[in-house]
């Protein structure tokens, strides 16, 4: 619960202004809160949290997701524990909006108390590649992506199309589990979208996002086509 040092928030504040947005239409802004601060229904604590305010239009929580993630991963390379918090909220005494941005998700962190990262990937409790894509070749650019958190460890993502256009999915839940998790399950896509990014970007090649609605296969939602150069 020691905080951090104010230069290394700083930086994380400068990384967080500068994280690249999924859809630049939609306006967003991040806050910082302490401990008092946040209202949390889970036993998690820590002396930072950062959190993620926007409008509400279409695809503004697969934003969210997109957003944040690049500050989750930033944390990691710098050796800082975080979480997303999806039952969370700013305590009555922050404000629910900021100039007219409504709260939607934060991310806490702060120094590690115990092992930062796992030793092996084997470490991970994920789905195989085969049960979340039908792409053939894709096991290389795929695999960061199913590294991905998810709310509850959900990960209703599934890849569909080919290596040049990769439809992204987000697996239909029953409606019970889709009331609880469906609006994190949007920002789970957004999350593992960045993973899908930076795989790209490894690989020397670069994306494009379509979001208009096309069809796709069954018990799935389209979430948006990526066409890759």
């Amino acid at each position: 619960m020691t905080s951090l040092p104010q230069d290394r928030l700083a930086e994380i504040k400068e990384f967080a202004g500068n994280a690249k947005p999924l859809d630049g239409s939609i306006n967003y802004q991040f806050a910082y809160l302490g401990t008092n601060d946040v209202k949390n229904l889970l036993p998690i604590k820590a002396p930072h949290y950062i959190c993620l305010y926007s409008e509400k239009k279409d695809g503004y929580l697969m934003n969210a997701g997109y957003l944040l993630q690049q500050v989750d991963l930033f944390l990691s390379a710098n050796n800082i524990g975080s979480c997303w918090l999806g039952m969370a909220k700013p305590n009555k005494d922050v404000p629910a909006q900021k100039n007219g941005l409504e709260y939607v998700i934060m991310l806490a962190f702060g120094n590690a108390a115990e092992e930062l990262h796992r030793s092996s990937t084997s470490e991970f409790k994920r789905k195989s590649l085969s049960e979340i894509t039908t792409i053939t070749g894709a096991d290389e650019l795929l695999e960061p992506v199913r590294l991905a958190p998810s709310a509850s460890n959900t990960q209703t993502w599934f890849f569909s199309g080919d290596l040049n256009e990769i439809t992204v999915n987000r697996v239909k839940l029953n409606l019970i589990k889709n009331s609880i998790y469906g609006k994190m399950n949007h920002m789970d896509s957004g999350i593992a979208l960045y993973h899908l990014w930076l795989s790209l970007d490894h690989l020397g090649k670069t994306a494009t996002y379509d979001f208009n609605k096309s069809d796709t296969i069954s018990g799935n939602e389209f979430m948006v086509k990526v066409k890759v150069v």
